[in-house]
């Protein structure tokens, strides 16, 4: 294939002659080597991945890899199907809607349009096992409840040592997305950012602070994901005994740990649906499942169609745009909601 040796030695002679002939000295050794150690030659382990590669063990980045909070209801999932089948049958398995060939059984939620009540229920489920199976307690000052309180009422003694419940977790969640009319997507993101939170800045969630955490990734995923953000001082109108400097300095040390890395594909976003879907199924959490009509049908076929136009009318808006100094940011910015 063009090689020096092909090329410079005649038909006769063999190449594998040849390669015996040549000298060491033709054949340099790059490795490193010293007296003591021997060859210092770099080990396949210790060499530096590619960012797609190394993203791979990273849930918030990387659409292939498991959601944290699935893997840490696990535990709790088997405990339940064992105590099952040592019952021999669960009553909820047979009141359990499955579909057949001729009735398909759904819910009204969508990777487009999800259920706002039960998502919560399923993010605040998710953050219940976080604390719940959690490996350690490491955590930063600045989401210390003790240290930065929510509340002027007095933090309990115990606040770092008992686990807060389901109902607890679900209501504070409820609330600020109540007050603040925020949308079932931006619960997701939430909770994308949460995970995002702990993988990079090598955290936990525990009872200590749990609330600054989650609103903290509140406040981020509704200023990045809705059209019309809340503004800090508006969570401060919801929380009326919290500053907008505390919010300020949350916001700015919580987009420092997440390195500014905001965005959220597609990908992940639905990965996160749907792993969220299978932990409402593993905990009975959700809307009743009703059989597929015609008419149901249609509608969901309308809001697939709807959707699908909405984004090719944007992506026709960008491509006829010029990419000027002018507009540059708004046409980058609207890609990466697109991708």
């Amino acid at each position: 294939m063009g090689g020096s040796v092909s090329c410079c030695i005649s038909p006769r002679e063999s190449p594998k002659r040849l390669r015996r002939e040549l000298d060491l000295e033709d054949c340099p050794i790059t490795a490193d080597v010293s007296e003591e150690t021997g060859t210092c030659l770099q080990h396949i382990s210790d060499r530096e991945l590619p960012d797609e590669l190394a993203q791979e063990g990273n849930p918030s980045d990387h659409p292939r890899t498991t959601t944290l909070f699935l893997n840490k209801s696990q535990t709790d999932v088997r405990e339940k199907r064992k105590s099952n089948n040592i019952n021999n049958m669960s009553p909820g398995l047979l009141m359990r809607k499955y579909s057949s060939c001729s009735t398909i059984f759904l819910d009204d939620s969508t990777v487009s349009h999800p259920n706002l009540k039960d998502t919560i229920k399923c993010v605040a489920l998710a953050i219940y096992y976080h604390i719940k199976n959690r490996d350690s307690s490491r955590s930063l000052d600045i989401f210390d409840e003790q240290k930065h309180p929510l509340s002027r009422e007095k933090v309990a003694d115990d606040y770092s040592a008992v686990n807060p419940e389901n109902r607890l977790i679900y209501r504070f969640i409820r609330t600020l997305f109540s007050s603040a009319q925020l949308t079932a997507e931006c619960a997701i993101v939430t909770l994308v950012y949460l995970e995002r939170l702990l993988t990079y800045a090598e955290m936990d969630i525990c009872p200590s602070n749990w609330k600054r955490i989650v609103l903290g990734a509140i406040l981020l995923a509704s200023k990045v994901w809705d059209d019309q953000a809340v503004w800090n001082v508006d969570y401060c109108q919801i929380l009326k005994d919290i500053t907008v400097e505390d919010m300020n300095e949350m916001e700015r040390h919580f987009l420092e740990l997440l390195q500014f890395n905001i965005n959220v594909p597609s990908s992940v976003y639905a990965k996160y649906y749907f792993d969220l879907r299978s932990l409402a199924d593993d905990n009975k959490v959700g809307s009743l499942l009703e059989p597929l009509s015609n008419k149901r049908a249609q509608k969901l076929e309308a809001i697939s169609r709807l959707c699908e136009d909405q984004y090719k009318n944007v992506s026709k808006c960008c491509l006829r745009r010029s990419v000027s100094a002018d507009n540059f940011v708004l046409v980058k910015n609207t890609k990466a909601i697109l991708s």
